[in-house]
């Protein structure tokens, strides 16, 4: 079982290892039904080109979910996430792959504001900054 980081052990410039996920197609239509969106650009390729995208796109539920699951396998299970501000920009498609980096930016006391990119093959795809309280 994974411990949680402390909060003596970060500091303001510490980087977080970098997470990989490929966007497969299951993995686009399955989150985005999950999490009860059925917007055909999530689900149905034709209509997505209709629409004007080259393929389904992932919904922004799912990317919110990757950001939280970055910072909790750095930061462990006893983690409080505080606040989340995310800025979507290139689409994620199938046959692709998101990858994440982060850096902690700010350190006060318990909470680590971290700076975070979700890049792919379009670019940044997702940028956000995360406070997260460490225990």
């Amino acid at each position: 079982m994974k411990t949680s980081l402390s909060h003596s052990k970060v500091k303001a410039g510490d980087e977080l290892p970098g997470l990989d996920i490929p966007l497969t197609r299951t993995l686009i239509v399955a989150t985005a039904i999950a999490t009860r969106d059925y917007q055909e650009v999530h689900h149905d390729p034709g209509l997505a080109v209709e629409r004007g995208s080259k393929d389904i796109i992932m919904n922004i539920l799912t990317t919110n979910s990757f950001v939280g699951r970055y910072i909790t396998d750095w930061a462990g299970p006893d983690a409080l996430i505080r606040s989340v501000k995310v800025r979507l920009g290139a689409p994620n498609y199938p046959g692709d792959t998101m990858k994440m980096t982060g850096s902690v930016t700010a350190m006060e006391g318990k909470v680590a504001t971290i700076a975070i990119r979700g890049a792919n093959s379009l670019g940044d795809h997702v940028n956000a900054t995360v406070e997260v309280e460490l225990s």
